[in-house]
């Protein structure tokens, strides 16, 4: 075979939808975003020949700096090394040309590593999945002049400069992402103090519950039950449509994070995922 590595188009639409259907070696990051809507964003390349596509990788970036594996997908037809070298020698160059500054991939099939190690990724932390089954309602709780309301489409500019404040580079989520939560969130609401929004969460529903996607406090209030509120707020909240099965993932190094959701009644799973990370600038 002649293959050759392009920029996927939006012609290619249907044939990388079958791609990502059925293929046997299929990586989708967890996103916001159906990963075919990344098609015209940079870089997502297709290995092809005389018309066919074998494979695709795309890893544009999002927030502006860091930019997650989004798609990887190898129809069996080229061996897996091969397919990944063949495209990320035109990745990696073009985001180190662009100047970000990490590249980074959720493993969620044993066969990814492998792939991941060969190119200088390397793994520091997982993902930890976490479950709560409780009926019990948990107290809301805010301290003195702090208040809880829903979130309105209008604070998502202010709720993505909380969320940039609260997490590192790597784990921001851009204001386009927020504005795709919001548009699937359940129950979204956020923290406010003199008029200003401190905090938030954004939850997603599920077939078995509810998935709480994004908790965030600023730092300079951290530690007065702010983040317990919230999450208190969604349990009683679910609990009284019906909805008792909660889950949430956090970073394995998130010491605060777990110790949070352990006291609120949550319980790991098992499940890890690892996060694999290579600093290019």
């Amino acid at each position: 075979m002649d293959f050759k590595v392009r920029p996927a188009v939006l012609e290619d639409h249907r044939q990388l939808a079958n791609l990502m259907h059925f293929s046997p070696f299929v990586h989708r990051h967890l996103d916001w975003r159906y990963p075919l809507d990344w098609i015209g964003a940079s870089p997502f390349f297709v290995v092809e020949d005389k018309g066919q596509i074998f494979a695709a990788l795309a890893c544009p970036p999002d927030p502006p700096l860091i930019a997650w594996v989004r798609l990887f997908m190898n129809s069996g037809k080229i061996p897996l090394q091969e397919s990944w070298q063949m495209l990320w020698k035109l990745v990696l160059p073009e985001l180190v040309r662009n100047k970000h500054t990490m590249v980074a991939a959720i493993v969620l099939q044993d066969w990814f590593p492998e792939l991941l190690i060969a190119s200088d990724l390397t793994s520091r932390q997982s993902i930890v999945m976490l479950e709560r089954e409780e009926q019990d309602i948990v107290a809301v709780e805010l301290p003195p002049g702090f208040s809880i309301r829903s979130m309105q489409k209008t604070d998502l500019p202010v709720v993505a400069d909380v969320d940039a404040d609260a997490f590192d580079p790597l784990w921001q989520n851009s204001l386009q992402a927020l504005d795709l939560a919001y548009s699937q969130a359940v129950f979204p609401t956020v923290a406010e103090t003199d008029g200003q929004i401190v905090g938030y969460q954004l939850s997603t529903r599920n077939p078995l519950g509810v998935h709480l996607a994004r908790l965030a406090v600023r730092p300079k209030v951290q530690g007065k039950g702010i983040g317990r509120t919230l999450v208190a707020d969604l349990i009683r909240q679910t609990g009284r449509h019906g909805m008792f099965h909660l889950t949430v993932n956090t970073q394995s190094d998130n010491s605060t994070s777990l110790a949070l959701y352990n006291k609120i009644g949550f319980r790991e799973t098992g499940e890890r995922y690892p996060v694999y990370q290579l600093k290019i600038s």
